[in-house]
């Protein structure tokens, strides 16, 4: 059971570090206040609504992880709801795996990145 949304992140062995490092006590003041967001925001809609393209982020069932580009015109990803986003899955290499990392593990990671304006999100 998790505490706050970042405990995903921030395993114990990642506290362990941060606390040895000297960043645990920020961030931990950052989890008893605003902490990390947990639902799409009308700002990341508006973000995601300009995007062109993002990185799929999954792992087969070994935990074997890969990475995957995903593009195309601004708008093809699109907020469905507060906590479901969907895209268009354009034609690639017809290697599938994405899909099959998806259908042995359900776990995947988006990362949104703006790199004309520097900004980046991580779902």
């Amino acid at each position: 059971m998790h505490q706050f949304p970042s405990d995903i992140a921030f395993t114990p062995a990642v506290k362990q570090i941060q606390q040895a490092k000297g960043s645990r006590a920020g961030y931990a003041k950052v989890e008893q206040g605003r902490g990390w967001k947990t639902r799409i925001t009308s700002d990341l809609t508006e973000f995601i609504a300009g995007l062109d393209m993002f990185y799929l982020g999954t792992a087969n069932g070994d935990g074997q992880p890969y990475i995957q580009y995903r593009g195309g015109p601004p708008g093809f990803l699109k907020v469905l709801d507060d906590r479901t986003l969907g895209f268009a899955d354009f034609g690639g290499n017809r290697q599938y795996i994405t899909l099959g990392n998806l259908a042995e593990n359900a776990q995947a990671f988006i990362f949104l990145m703006d790199y004309a304006n520097a900004r980046r999100v991580k779902l």
